[in-house]
């Protein structure tokens, strides 16, 4: 069991599949109140969820860009960054992803809640553990928590698109690659779920849900996946290693091919990651 008590805020890092947005969850749930931000609309939902059954509907809030369920004595308040109502006061609070407080166009959310938000009682910092460094000069007597990956994460090579592997996510970079991708799915294996930020929420959630429930086993989704949600993928396939960020298109780097590659096996069940090769 990890002591927290040497200091009022714990940051807890590691690479994905580390147990670090369930460990906050079972911390929150122990305080008379909390709050946590999320870096996705879709992951605030899926934790929403998993407090609700734990709390009951009247104890727990959304609040998000397009979703705001705040019950009129909610205790524990799920939202994303952006949504995070600060100036309350809460036993708990915890910040997920915390990496991206180096985005170029959300980065300064980040880097405000990783210095603003606090609870109470406890505040926990969750990310990748190259923010180490950072989050010990920015936050004064943070204990920092290395956390190490449940399972192994290998490499499978390039896979045509008839050939992938049941319960795959396909990642693209461009809501035209995504559809396309999808179609050709459907094509050649029978069904797809389809998870990128165009669409509803309500669309989003039936969407996951079809992958969740086996009612398809391919997944195609923008790079918001590898932001912490939980989707039961033995494999992820790179569509392509290039993005548009909002200024240019460059390679992606290291760290988010891997934060990516990383949904990739749950708890202790391996996964493995590749590319998209060619058309049979």
């Amino acid at each position: 069991m990890v002591a927290f008590a040497r200091s009022p805020v714990t940051a807890v890092l590691g690479p994905t599949n580390t147990g670090k947005t369930h460990l906050a969850v079972e911390r929150m749930c122990g305080h008379s109140s909390g709050m946590m931000g999320f870096p996705l609309r879709l992951l605030a939902r899926e934790v929403y969820d998993r407090v609700v059954a734990i709390k009951g509907p009247a104890q727990v809030a959304l609040i998000t860009g397009e979703e705001k369920i705040v019950p009129p004595h909610a205790r524990y308040f799920l939202c994303t960054a952006e949504s995070m109502p600060i100036t309350g006061d809460y036993a708990f609070v915890a910040l997920d992803e915390a990496q991206l407080g180096a985005d170029p166009e959300r980065g300064h959310i980040f880097t405000d809640r990783l210095l603003r938000a606090r609870g109470r009682e406890e505040t926990m910092i969750l990310g990748s553990a190259s923010i180490a460094r950072t989050v010990k000069a920015l936050v004064k007597d943070v204990e920092i928590i290395g956390r190490p990956r449940f399972s192994t994460l290998s490499y499978a090579g390039a896979k045509k698109l008839s050939r992938l592997p049941k319960r795959s996510a396909i990642v693209a970079f461009s809501a035209e690659e995504v559809y396309a991708v999808a179609e050709m799915l459907r094509r050649f294996r029978g069904g797809a779920a389809v998870v990128m930020g165009a669409l509803s929420p309500r669309t989003r959630n039936a969407q996951v849900q079809m992958f969740l429930n086996g009612e398809v086993d391919y997944l195609v989704a923008t790079d918001a996946i590898g932001m912490g949600l939980n989707l039961d993928v033995a494999h992820v396939a790179f569509a392509s290693l290039r993005k548009f960020d909002g200024r240019r298109t460059r390679r992606l780097t290291v760290s988010e091919m891997a934060q990516i590659a990383g949904r990739a096996g749950r708890h202790h069940k391996d996964g493995t990651f590749g590319s998209l090769g060619g058309e049979d």
